[in-house]
């Protein structure tokens, strides 16, 4: 069994006592990070994890961003930092602090998004979408990834978007926003917004075999590459992708990609070790996770953590992932590819 350690011998500013665990320190916190806590750490029932979520919508940070929504749809925007973009960080964020798709705030949120919201292209090559609804995407697979993350969780089809990312995988799995330029090779960064898209998309209406086979062949495009070397050499493809942050923008990470597959429901195996061994090796001496890097690039405020300090997102995410680590090496071995993607686990654990 999976037991986070439990502290006993430390007290500081962000919350912990002499008697605090670590569970006790991410449940004194926001209910968007509180209902996770409870379905993916501490197996609370069913009706108390959706009593505490349905509190997003009206406390802390969830209800923070919706107040911040503009009448016509957007949250903030100018030339540095279109209104898509800001709508597209929003969005995504809200569906990461688990804002219940079905409540009256994200109906009414989405809606105005849906009904308002265009793309905004500055450049001669940006005509073929500019103007385009919010909900039928644009070219980039980085950001076409997240609209399918986004529009699956929210009800919203988003199907001619998924079709054109299935024609645009790769041959080695992966996705690039710079296929169009030429190159030949995945990306980390686009890959797991897509995965993570595609995945979306398959627990909101079920699964195909397509979008199955699809993120098969995306998974193990991360898993050959042991989730952040560069296939070729073996060189760590990015220092920062071994740095944890939240929230993630369009930023691959080490946490990010263990925690899509975790969601997945993908078989934990020796290919994971190096960057489970990573995540093990940031927590500090009382069971908690720094945020170590914040990505700029949206106006939005951040989520009251600060660079370099414990973090209460970034402790969740690691806590559930080695939980999910443990106990998949522990279980029976199971017959045929690790990679096959358990989708009717994902939307409990996502």
């Amino acid at each position: 069994m999976f037991l986070p350690p439990t502290v006993t011998n430390t007290s500081d500013d962000l919350g912990m006592t002499p008697r605090t665990t670590v569970i006790d320190w991410l449940l004194d916190s926001d209910p968007s990070v509180r209902w996770q806590v409870m379905r993916d750490l501490t197996d609370t029932p069913a009706e108390d994890v959706t009593a505490e979520r349905a509190r997003v919508s009206t406390e802390g940070w969830g209800a923070r961003l919706l107040a911040l929504q503009r009448a016509d749809g957007p949250w903030g925007g100018d030339a540095s930092s279109p209104e898509w973009w800001n709508v597209l960080n929003t969005l995504m964020r809200l569906r990461d602090l688990g804002l219940d798709p079905a409540g009256e705030e994200a109906r009414r949120v989405v809606g105005v998004v849906r009904d308002d919201v265009r793309w905004q292209g500055y450049l001669p090559q940006d005509a073929a979408w500019h103007g385009r609804p919010f909900f039928s995407g644009e070219v980039e697979p980085c950001i076409n990834g997240r609209v399918v993350s986004i529009g699956s969780y929210f009800g919203q089809d988003v199907r001619e978007i998924v079709d054109r990312l299935l024609g645009e995988q790769m041959e080695d799995g992966g996705w690039n926003c710079e296929q169009e330029s030429g190159s030949t090779r995945g990306s980390f960064n686009s890959t797991i917004c897509v995965l993570e898209g595609l995945l979306e998309h398959d627990l909101a209406t079920g699964g195909s075999a397509e979008v199955t086979a699809a993120l098969n062949r995306g998974h193990e495009y991360l898993l050959t590459r042991r989730l952040f070397r560069r296939l070729s050499t073996g060189a760590v493809v990015d220092p920062n992708f071994t740095r944890f942050s939240f929230p993630t923008c369009y930023h691959y990470g080490v946490l990010r990609g263990l925690d899509h597959l975790r969601a997945a429901g993908v078989v934990p195996e020796e290919r994971m070790a190096e960057a489970i061994a990573i995540v093990e090796s940031k927590r500090d001496a009382q069971g908690r996770w720094p945020l170590e890097h914040v990505h700029e690039g949206s106006v939005l405020p951040q989520m009251d953590e600060d660079e370099g300090r414990p973090s209460r997102w970034v402790t969740l995410r690691a806590l559930r992932v080695l939980r999910w680590h443990e106990e998949g090496r522990q279980a029976p071995a199971s017959i045929g590819s690790s990679t096959t993607t358990a989708v009717s686990d994902g939307r409990s654990r996502a």
